[in-house]
Formats: structure tokens, C-alpha cells, sequence
């Protein structure tokens, strides 16, 4: 698909809180995207209401 020149952002919203040991494959699904969009270089704003997430990890977010 081609990068489309009139979108500058990205919501990406995540899965939220999930039973323990049920949520890696979300969390890991969603820092891939964040990680392939930005290299495109859009601007990601991330919600997800999960504290333990990697995605909200400040070295990576």
C-alpha cells in the first residue's frame, strides 16, 4: 500500500488491561506497529489503558 501524504498522525489504541499472561501477543502486535509507522515517519499517539504494557514505556513511547 502506498504512504499516503495527507495523514500526519496515527491513533493507535491498544488492547487495555487483559487477564495476566493472555496480553503479550497485543502488547507485542502493538509495539511492532508503533515501531514500523514511526519509521515511516508518522506521529503516533498511543492510548491504551494497560499500566503494564510495553508500549507505554517512556523509552519507547
Amino acid at each position: 500500500m502506498p504512504r499516503r501524504e495527507d495523514i500526519k498522525s496515527i491513533l493507535l489504541i491498544g488492547s487495555g488491561p487483559i487477564v495476566i499472561g493472555q496480553g503479550c501477543e497485543f502488547d507485542y502486535s502493538g509495539t511492532q506497529a508503533c515501531k514500523a509507522l514511526r519509521e515511516e515517519g508518522y506521529r503516533i499517539i498511543l492510548v491504551n489503558s494497560n499500566p503494564a504494557t510495553i508500549m507505554t514505556d517512556p523509552e519507547f513511547a
